[in-house]
């Protein structure tokens, strides 16, 4: 039974990165994944793209982290969003940051990313060893017992790098919630974020229309981002990000023209009075959006009466949608909740009450905005969970 300084399981970019950590520093290292290969869910971001972060200030960072970003405060003072593009840059993977910060390899291919992070961990001596699923995990007599089927590791630490519950087709079960729970750690509910969001929308009208820097607004929260009308509601970073506060049942409200004061509009048409009312909004919009914007309104500009052209504008730039739902958390892009950080010590990420249990990535209770922060905090995590820590 082979032993080892650190087992990490997971080979997403959590553990990919605290495997090129633990090895950095001198430990021998053995990165387990159940997949044949490496990064399997990291290998659709972005569209295929790798958004492998973003280039903002920490306090974009953590504003890009809603759910429990503070946490990270200590991991981000230890190895930050900086610090993942001068990893990359030094090991030869040249990057470009494109709107609202973020950044992708020039080659626009995630196997470039994964490419990287796989020959890292080789060039420092850890070990990877791809189609284990492990069934179970134990600790005894200071050291931890990792079986699959028909082998058995130990370690003295072990990072959990299991990642949530979205895309289980990557591998993404859960398996590091039942590790948490196996050693009585508490595990908070689970639920989708960043979720394409189900609504009311007269969905074919509009399907397959996309806009840039629209504003939603629900409650206290205010996102602009890019928006995407699909066959079943609404999708793109602005829908994705809001879906973290709604859960169906609630109404959201559209400004399509967020850089437009309703004064600004109104004088607007004033000067475009004698056009059709859907020409001079085809200034703003797509034809189809103009179409379906205007459809209970006057042909005419000069048509519009006071009340009409006050409502025009109220719809312009205060649409609500009423939303029904969230896509499932298998189809969710990431899971809010996790294990309970009250368990985890902030500086180590490792669990208060088993000594060298750490976890790292998605299975903790963090959830990011899409934009380069999920992976962000992953690798950040990942790496401060695989190194090693002197108290």
């Amino acid at each position: 039974m082979k032993h080892y300084n650190t087992i990490i399981i997971g080979g997403g970019p959590a553990g990919m990165m605290a495997a090129i950590s633990s090895s950095f520093y001198g430990q021998t290292t053995l990165l387990l994944e159940k997949n044949r290969r490496l990064g399997k869910k990291l290998a659709g971001t972005g569209g295929g793209r790798c958004n492998v972060t973003n280039n903002g200030t920490l306090e974009d960072l953590l504003e890009g982290i809603p759910g429990n970003g503070r946490f990270l405060y200590s991991v981000f003072s230890q190895f930050d969003n900086h610090d993942i593009i001068q990893f990359f840059t030094d090991n030869g993977v040249a990057l470009k940051v494109e709107d609202h910060g973020r950044v992708f390899p020039t080659t626009d291919k995630s196997k470039t990313i994964i490419s990287c992070l796989e020959n890292k961990i080789t060039e420092l001596g850890g070990q990877i060893k791809t189609g284990f699923e492990v069934v179970s995990v134990k600790k005894s007599d200071q050291r931890f017992h990792v079986k699959s089927h028909d082998e058995e590791f130990t370690c003295d630490k072990l990072v959990v790098t299991t990642g949530g519950k979205t895309y289980p087709s990557t591998g993404s079960t859960g398996f590091g919630y039942e590790i948490a729970r196996h050693f009585k750690l508490a595990v908070t509910d689970l639920e989708a974020a960043e979720s394409p969001l189900l609504t009311d929308f007269p969905h074919k009208t509009l399907q397959g229309i996309s806009l840039d820097d629209i504003t939603i607004t629900y409650q206290k929260h205010i996102i602009t981002h890019d928006l995407l009308f699909t066959h079943f509601g609404l999708s793109g970073p602005a829908a994705l990000r809001i879906s973290s506060f709604v859960r169906g049942g609630e109404t959201i409200f559209i400004d399509f023209l967020p850089q437009e004061t309703k004064d600004s509009l109104s004088s607007y048409l004033k000067e475009n009075r004698e056009k059709s009312l859907k020409n001079a909004l085809k200034q703003f919009f797509p034809e189809r959006l103009a179409d379906f914007l205007v459809s209970n309104y006057p042909e005419k500009v000069k048509q519009l009466n006071p009340r009409e052209e006050e409502k025009l504008l109220e719809t312009l730039k205060n649409y609500p949608i009423l939303v029904t739902g969230k896509m499932s958390l298998p189809k969710s892009f990431v899971t809010k909740g996790g294990v309970d950080l009250k368990e985890i010590n902030p500086k180590t990420l490792e669990s208060k009450k088993v000594t060298g249990l750490h976890f790292a990535g998605e299975v903790l209770d963090i959830n990011a905005h899409t934009g380069g922060f999920n992976i962000t905090s992953a690798l950040c995590t990942g790496w401060v969970a695989g190194m090693p820590h002197y108290d």
